[in-house]
């Protein structure tokens, strides 16, 4: 027994002068540690020892609706050597570097529609892109007609800020004329057109229900015999049915009414009538995950990931719940979206590999 004490004694002696070891050498500790972390960090691409295919990166899977693990509506496309992003939301730019993919790569912006969540993350992504490469022309967003519009209050609105970074860091390193963005216009005169093609990627945009947003739109991807579908925004859609025949993955916004219903009945009963009203809004253009498992099941695709998820859940635990009944009308894979998230599709082959960047 008196062994025991004697070596709980020392025990506590040794960890006590352990910590004030610590908190002595702390500074010179905290240094050595950040040094190890950035010789980690600095320089690493992810992209640089993906094989050939379609590779999907989920940079963003929330809405406007507050939450802290999630940003904005935010998906990465990579495919073959060049990177895409479908929505610039906010906190997208940031957790693309994070996830080890570097924004001075990005070949193009594509956007769905011009809600403020799908684009509010813009500014970071043409400041990134542009210093991150030296980029000599801006960054090429595709969207309906009226991004026109869109880009040039962008542009307008941070020409001060790329005159100090030019002016600070030189020509050489943030060159004049690759600052901000340059839109492209597209015009859906049906329901569907081949929107991009190049180094064997065709990017179709389709119609899609988000009245009264409009236009509205979402993208598939094709590239060498694999395919990725993008929804965008939108209530359960025929013409998102019929552009996602037979493709590999889905995104698919949704939302949970159940589970936005609470939301509702706790505002009413706090007073908060105006945001109330709001929740109830939103409920008549969005699919719900059942309804996105049904379009999925329709479509014939082999994996569905629910992203743009509303309202926010705090953990896996609650994907039961937000998830409803959405396994019972599709047969395929179903995953809750969730920052960080990577899928890579190579090129001969029917895999749909995964894993967590952030």
């Amino acid at each position: 027994m008196k062994k025991r004490v004697k070596w709980g004694i020392a025990a506590i002696l040794v960890a006590g002068i352990t910590v004030a070891g610590v908190r002595h050498y702390q500074a010179e500790i905290g240094t050595w540690l950040f040094a190890r972390a950035v010789d980690g960090r600095i320089g690493r691409d992810v992209t640089a020892t993906l094989p050939d295919g379609l590779h999907v990166g989920m940079c963003g899977t929330g809405s406007p609706l507050p939450n802290a693990d999630r940003a904005g509506a935010c998906t990465l496309i990579i495919a073959g050597k060049r990177i895409f992003v479908v929505d610039a939301g906010e906190g997208g730019a940031r957790n693309i570097a994070l996830m080890g993919i570097p924004n001075g790569k990005i070949d193009g912006l594509f956007l769905t529609h011009f809600h403020s969540d799908h684009m509010d993350g813009l500014g970071p992504m043409m400041l990134l892109r542009w210093t991150g490469s030296a980029a000599t022309s801006p960054l090429p967003v595709h969207g309906p007609k009226g991004v026109e519009a869109v880009i040039a209050g962008f542009n307008m609105a941070y020409a001060q800020d790329n005159s100090y970074r030019t002016a600070h860091h030189g020509d050489a390193l943030a060159p004049p004329s690759g600052a901000g963005a340059a839109a492209v216009p597209f015009d859906l005169k049906g329901d569907e057109a081949v929107v991009f093609e190049a180094d064997g990627l065709k990017v179709t945009a389709f119609r899609v229900d988000h009245h009264p947003v409009s236009p509205a739109v979402g993208y598939r991807f094709d590239y060498k015999g694999r395919s990725v579908v993008v929804s965008g925004d939108t209530a359960k859609s025929a013409t998102l049915e019929t552009a996602a025949k037979g493709a590999d993955l889905l995104l698919h916004e949704a939302l949970q009414p159940k589970l936005v219903g609470k939301i509702t009945n706790a505002l009413d009963a706090r007073g908060i009538r105006n945001t109330a009203q709001l929740t109830r809004d939103i409920l008549n253009y969005h699919a719900s995950p059942e309804d996105a498992a049904e379009s999925a099941n329709k479509a014939g695709v082999r994996q569905l990931v629910l992203t743009h998820v509303v309202p926010p859940v705090p953990s896996r635990f609650f994907n039961p719940a937000f998830l409803g009944d959405a396994p019972k009308r599709f047969r395929g894979v179903i995953v809750v979206g969730e920052d960080g998230m990577f899928f890579s599709l190579p090129v001969n082959s029917k895999a749909i590999e995964s894993k967590q960047l952030l």
